[in-house]
């Protein structure tokens, strides 16, 4: 009898030994939406979600061989990308990924804490050889202003202008993280060629650690699952206001998002 196939995801990201963001944030995620998850590390960091302390990047040959254990005995239909710290790691990447893998391209380059993430050169490999094949870009503003040489990006308008910029760039779809703009909701923008959605979501009152992770990684899970990029965006965004709604508070830092409420709000409140 032919055995059923677990959903199954992919993440390539990096480490981050405080468990709020990248790979550990992913896997949180994955599971808790009860999709197989994957990894391909491509650095390690030692950090918290005060700082970065220290990040070395896996060479180019160890992350080959990751994916290429990963590709051959696990049916992978969807892929998150995270940090990606080089140009060289970009392009091992572009390598060694399936034409038929959905891509969801998170362009992580500035840690929460302010620490950048990637090196300058990898912004033109970032957009030559990832975004033209990604089904989803999910930049923050910063990273956005980053992308498009912008100075700055303050509005709704602004960020929709600054997402066609993107899909011009050949991806399929963008989804602005609106969470720095100063207004009193959160409200992210997706944008593709025939859709222009603004998915709102509340705004709490404190910051947290690995919420674009944990949103990227949920719309890569609701793919596997069989949604509509559309409809994955949308769960979500729900899903990660749940997550940053029950964050954990570490000692004297952010606080950090909590997928599925896999750590109990019982416990955060005694």
């Amino acid at each position: 009898m032919e055995r059923p196939q677990i959903p199954c995801a992919c993440t390539i990201a990096g480490s981050d030994s405080g468990g709020g963001a990248g790979i550990q944030a992913d896997l949180k995620t994955f599971s808790a939406l009860g999709v197989w998850g994957c990894t391909v590390v491509t650095a390690v960091t030692a950090q918290n979600t005060r700082a970065v302390l220290s990040s070395r990047t896996v060479d180019t040959h160890t992350l080959t061989c990751q994916m290429e254990a990963v590709f051959q005995d696990f049916p992978i239909t969807a892929v998150k990308t995270g940090m990606l710290p080089d140009a060289t790691t970009i392009a091992a990447v572009a390598d060694n990924l399936p034409w038929d893998i959905s891509l969801v391209l998170d362009p992580v380059m500035i840690a929460t804490s302010g620490k950048r993430l990637t090196s300058p050169e990898s912004l033109s490999a970032l957009c030559d050889r990832l975004i033209p094949r990604a089904a989803l870009v999910t930049p923050n503003i910063p990273e956005l202003c980053v992308l498009t040489e912008r100075k700055a990006i303050t509005t709704i308008d602004e960020m929709a202008a600054a997402g066609r910029e993107i899909l011009d760039m050949g991806a399929e779809a963008v989804l602005i993280k609106g969470g720095h703009l100063t207004t009193a909701s959160s409200p992210d923008v997706y944008i593709s060629p025939d859709e222009h959605v603004i998915l709102d979501g509340p705004r709490y009152p404190y910051e947290v650690h690995g919420s674009g992770c944990s949103l990227a990684a949920a719309i890569t899970a609701y793919l596997v699952r069989g949604e509509t990029l559309p409809e994955a965006c949308r769960q979500g965004k729900m899903f990660v206001s749940d997550a940053i709604r029950d964050a954990v508070p570490a000692l004297s830092g952010r606080r950090m998002v909590n997928p599925g409420g896999m750590v109990s709000t019982a416990y955060q409140n005694r």
